[in-house]
């Protein structure tokens, strides 16, 4: 794979490069309607494929915020179109690699050394690269290391790429007003924690501390004398990430067994430590030779306050969504129902949450879950189309909720993802074992 010698970091230079990626998807549209007037059979599958291709070629070169946007977007497979959910998912591990000499000087700058001299052996070329940063492999003392490090720069555009980004997201979300920005602040500040390495070796020891218990889950041992706050040094595991294992396996008790740990995991984190890994993409999780499930990022952790924790759950109880008083009640506490809304407002959120919620939360209703049920993920899929072509949805107030929707409703919808690709059935009581 081609090895990149500078990423673009100046706010003009990466400005650039997306308006040259935004001519080429316009082209693409001039091509598609000219091709739509000779065969007006013509669907849009070639559209989407000429559209994420260029789309994702732009990014990977930007890294940083940008691809985390492809990324975070590529596990939207019930809303995106499949050809962006094939090219974004490449973003979870697989782009342009940093070259070898950036490495070093990477190194250099960070631990004051070059890797040769800190490690026994060092792979010069990475063994995946993703939005943020790179892994490659190395030795010291007969023990085999993942080394992390953070592509230049990337902290230092992620204010400018969502400015960038903002006039784009604001019309798509029909997003007005001040009350606005507060979402654009939590995904800022979650991305600039995902660029500070010592956070996140503290949240990486801690995590892995408090939820080894839970069986069939494994975790990296780290080195924080082999770290810094731009390169971060773990254990190497060798595995298969979830993708790659779920592409081939056909055993389903062993993917019962991986999506147990993995629903125990996050169900854990979330009525237990209030805070929980934000990031459920199958790029942060490998399948190593004995079928644990193991976690291997930590950098985008989402703490769950009281406020939100107490209405959000209860929310996924029928006996509040079926009872009309308490649901409004919840919805109001959530920020989804506001005291500015109209009479109208009121009556058509109501009634399109509690249609959302009553298939969402669906998972929570029983003790068990077919997460292979292809019937409940064609509805979400259904409903998200639905709600994209409601015109009378684009002409209200898009600002619904309270911010910490964005990483709660992120963090669920990947779990469900993943627990469709294993498809895996699952006891949704069992996590509480595990809790004092």
């Amino acid at each position: 794979m081609k090895t990149l010698d500078k990423i673009p970091t100046g706010k003009l230079e990466r400005a650039g490069q997306l308006v040259k990626t935004g001519i080429k998807v316009g082209g693409n549209y001039v091509a598609y309607y000219g091709e739509k007037m000779v065969n007006p059979n013509l669907n849009r599958d070639k559209l989407n494929e000429n559209n994420a291709e260029d789309i994702y070629d732009g990014l990977k070169n930007l890294k940083g915020s940008a691809l985390k946007v492809a990324q975070m977007l590529s596990m939207d497979k019930s809303i995106m179109p499949q050809a962006y959910v094939d090219k974004f998912s490449l973003s979870q591990f697989s782009v342009p690699p940093l070259s070898a000499p950036l490495v070093r000087k990477t190194f250099k700058k960070y631990l004051g050394k070059y890797p040769e001299a800190i490690f026994d052996t060092f792979t010069p070329d990475a063994t995946n690269a993703a939005s943020i940063g790179q892994v490659h492999k190395a030795t010291k003392d007969g023990k085999n290391f993942a080394v992390k490090i953070q592509y230049p720069g990337v902290s230092d555009s992620i204010s400018s790429d969502l400015a960038l980004v903002k006039p784009f997201a604001t019309r798509m979300f029909n997003l007005k007003g001040k009350d606005s920005e507060k979402y654009f602040k939590e995904v800022e500040d979650k991305l600039l924690e995902e660029t500070d390495y010592v956070l996140e070796l503290k949240q990486s020891l801690e995590v892995s501390a408090l939820c080894g218990k839970i069986e069939q889950l494994r975790f990296p041992k780290y080195y924080p004398e082999l770290s810094s706050e731009k390169i971060l040094t773990m254990e190497w595991i060798e595995g298969e990430h979830l993708s790659e294992f779920t592409a081939h396996n056909e055993d389903r008790v062993k993917s019962d067994k991986i999506g147990q740990a993995l629903w125990d995991f996050y169900m854990y984190q979330m009525h237990q430590l209030k805070q929980v890994h934000a990031d459920p993409h199958p790029g942060n999780f490998l399948i190593d030779s004995d079928s644990n499930l193991v976690a291997i990022d930590f950098g985008c952790m989402k703490h769950v306050p009281e406020e939100f924790y107490v209405p959000y759950f209860e929310l996924a109880k029928p006996q509040i969504i079926d009872n009309p008083e308490l649901f409004v009640e919840k919805l109001y506490e959530l920020e989804i129902l506001r005291a500015d809304d109209s009479e109208k407002e009121l009556a058509y959120f109501t009634k399109i949450f509690h249609e959302l919620l009553s298939l969402f939360t669906k998972p929570f209703h029983d003790n068990y879950f077919d997460f292979s049920d292809e019937d409940f993920f064609g509805k979400i899929a259904v409903m998200g189309e639905e709600f994209a072509k409601d015109s009378q949805l684009r002409k209200m107030n898009g600002n619904r909720g309270s911010k910490h929707f964005l990483y709660i409703n992120r963090t669920f919808f990947g779990l469900y993802n993943l627990l469709h690709d294993l498809k895996a059935r699952i006891d949704t009581k069992s996590f509480e074992k595990y809790i004092a």
